[in-house]
This record gives C-alpha cells, sequence and structure tokens, in this order.
C-alpha cells in the first residue's frame, strides 16, 4: 500500500471526528452545557487547529508524491504530520481538562511536541521538492 492513498483516507476520517467536535462545541455554546471561559478557549482551539491541520495535510499528500522520496520515507514524513497534526490539536484538549488559567500543563508540552513533528514533516516536504 502506498502512503499517499493511505494517509489520506485517514486524514478524511478523522475529519468526520473534527466535525463531530463542531457539533458538540456549537451545543455547548448555545445552552446544553456550560464550559466556562477557560475550557471553552481551548476547546475552540482544539477544533480549529484540527480541521485546519487536517485539510492542510490532504494538500501534503499530494505534493508528498511528486518527491522522489521512497516508499518509507513517505510513510515517515505523512505519519509525522499526522502524529503531528494530533500532538498539537491534542494539546489543547489536554489543557482543558488538565490545565489551569496562566499555568503550562501536560498539554502545552504536546502541543508543542506537535508543533515541532509538523514542522518536521513541512520541512521533509520542501526539501523532497526542490
Amino acid at each position: 500500500m502506498e502512503p499517499t492513498n493511505v494517509l489520506p483516507i485517514i486524514a478524511l476520517l478523522s475529519l468526520v471526528s473534527v466535525e463531530y467536535g463542531g457539533w458538540a462545541l456549537l451545543g455547548f455554546i448555545t445552552g446544553r452545557g456550560n464550559l466556562g471561559e477557560f475550557r471553552e478557549k481551548f476547546f475552540r482551539a482544539g477544533h480549529a487547529h484540527a480541521g485546519v491541520l487536517l485539510v492542510l495535510s490532504l494538500v501534503y499528500f499530494l505534493y508528498l508524491d511528486r518527491t522522489g522520496y521512497s516508499t518509507g520515507v513517505q510513510w515517515i514524513a505523512g505519519l509525522l504530520l499526522l502524529m503531528g497534526i494530533i500532538a498539537q490539536s491534542g494539546g489543547f484538549f489536554i489543557h482543558l481538562g488538565l490545565g489551569q488559567p496562566n499555568q503550562s500543563s501536560l498539554g502545552t508540552v504536546v502541543t508543542r511536541t506537535g508543533a515541532l513533528l509538523l514542522a518536521i514533516a513541512l520541512v521533509m516536504l520542501a526539501i523532497g521538492l526542490i
């Protein structure tokens, strides 16, 4: 199986969970629950990052196929990207559950780790396209 065929399917199916998150967030905002300002802010951030980055991944996989990378390197780059997306957006949700206002938490570390993984994947793609 080619990574540029399999990984976009995973990204597309993951977008369904982002849609559900939007539906849940709308429920909280319209009165089915109360997250509070702190938690709502991090729910929105996690949700938005997941959606935007998953759409980015669809473009990424189109370009990844244009590199001269071997299948193994394409798997590594694609998985780094998806793990980065999960970590970056997931860190906001971890902070929502464990964090306190104006303090770092495990979620902060996970979000920053995700950003680093995303940066590595994007640089790999750029190098492969040169």
